[in-house]
């Protein structure tokens, strides 16, 4: 298939959004999943569905196969880097022309956190390929409040994050998706990073408020202590590596170090970032 665009985690929050966009602009889209079970909707969407292993370095090879450029994004886990990495490998191989790497905010900082680091190690093998390559590094996803929060927030009220009053400018992952559906359909974004935000940085006390006020209900923000949010991770089952990286991200939102605002969204898509007010009238049936 002719310019053929390939895209990972397909079936993700931010992967489907990417494929919904891509495809609106009429691109062909190769959509890489885990599982072809979830793959439904990506197919109603107009997309080529492959199962794709990003451990497995031959799988990632065959599914990038007569594709021309590509979209690269690690689940969470603790091999995040290696998948990555594998990802490149995987692309030099197949003769992919060009690769979008959605990374983190404040992956190249000296100071970076965990998951900044492992994030930057996969954008240096992105770098050091020879594949032109855009790396996009966004801050935390409004979504979050919907796949994390969403359920306590409709059934309790409340929801629960160990950020004290930090602010951060969270990022609508439409947004994300829209910056990275027009780098991979046009020219001059070669060897850039951008970081990318919303247009505002919010505390979840005021996010509380939106949400009170959308909703028509007290919407309380509870500042969980970080043992117990520590806890309530292994209590889960969430590995070991995972709970202190979010942990330390917790920390670096609490001390207010995710505040930061860009203007790449609107440079890049020539609109103004979706507010948080936005969000949350868009996706209201997950909080009422």
């Amino acid at each position: 298939m002719a310019n053929t665009i390939f895209v990972s985690g397909a079936t993700g929050t931010v992967g489907s959004e990417v494929i919904k966009q891509l495809i609106k602009k009429g691109a062909s889209v190769r959509a890489g999943v885990h599982s072809e079970q979830k793959a439904g909707i990506l197919k109603k969407l107009g997309a080529e569905v492959v199962a794709v292993d990003l451990n497995n370095i031959k799988s990632i090879q065959t599914a990038l196969t007569g594709v021309e450029k590509a979209f690269s994004l690690s689940p969470l886990v603790p091999n995040l880097a290696e998948l990555g990495v594998n990802f490149v490998k995987a692309a030099k191989i197949a003769g992919v022309k060009y690769i979008v790497r959605a990374s983190g905010l404040g992956a190249d900082s000296p100071q970076a956190i965990t998951l900044g680091k492992w994030h930057r190690e996969a954008e240096k093998a992105v770098e050091t390929s020879g594949i032109p390559y855009t790396l996009v590094r966004p801050n935390s996803f409004m979504q979050n409040y919907v796949n994390f929060a969403g359920y306590t927030i409709k059934t309790q009220n409340a929801f629960y994050f160990p950020h004290g009053n930090g602010t951060i400018s969270l990022i609508d992952v439409r947004d994300i998706a829209a910056v990275v559906a027009t780098v991979l359909t046009e020219s001059g974004h070669e060897g850039k990073a951008y970081e990318l935000t919303g247009s505002e940085a919010i505390s979840n006390y005021q996010i509380a408020k939106i949400l009170s006020r959308l909703t028509g209900r007290a919407i309380n923000y509870v500042d969980v202590p970080e043992d117990t949010a520590r806890q309530s991770m292994k209590d889960m089952g969430t590995p070991e590596s995972i709970v202190e990286a979010l942990m330390e991200l917790a920390a670096i939102i609490k001390a207010g170090y995710a505040s930061a605002v860009s203007p790449a969204v609107k440079q890049i898509t020539g609109k103004q970032p979706i507010s948080f007010e936005q969000f949350a009238k868009d996706y209201l049936q997950f909080f009422k």
